[in-house]
């Protein structure tokens, strides 16, 4: 058996929701799924946290797991903003977007756009989160 010689991924979890962000990091963190988890409470602070370390591949997340509603800046207008700011970071960013709606709208827009690896409904179990990042190679 070959064993990953992977870091674990850099992830970044971008959701107003506080709770779910607590539980996210600490499942993540308590699985050894990743060690290192980002938290921004809507997209406008992660869009800032992306453009001010975009040429330092180490503090980019490998992974987003991006809420669709949030206030200032939404899931929406982040990815938006993300596709004008991609080609400049220093590293290739993998996007998820977890939500809790079940408007078929929000799924279809999910699938149609290229930024998103995949839509994922909340409440995330360990068992998806697992197999979410095994594409990744964890």
């Amino acid at each position: 058996m070959i064993e990953n010689t992977l870091p674990p991924p850099v992830i970044a979890v971008i959701d107003d929701d506080t709770v779910y962000q607590f539980t996210a990091s600490r499942t993540l963190k308590a699985t050894k799924l990743a060690d290192k988890v980002l938290q921004f409470p809507n997209g406008q602070e992660a869009l800032t946290f992306l453009h001010n370390n975009s040429a330092e591949a180490s503090k980019l997340p490998d992974i987003i797991f991006l809420d669709i509603n949030m206030p200032i800046t939404d899931g929406w207008t982040f990815l938006d903003e993300f596709q004008k700011l991609k080609e400049g970071f220093a590293k290739k960013i993998r996007i998820y977007m977890v939500s809790s709606s079940i408007d078929p709208r929000d799924l279809n827009r999910a699938q149609n756009n290229p930024e998103v690896a995949e839509y994922v409904e909340k409440p995330v179990s360990v068992t998806k989160f697992s197999e979410l990042l095994s594409r990744f190679g964890v």
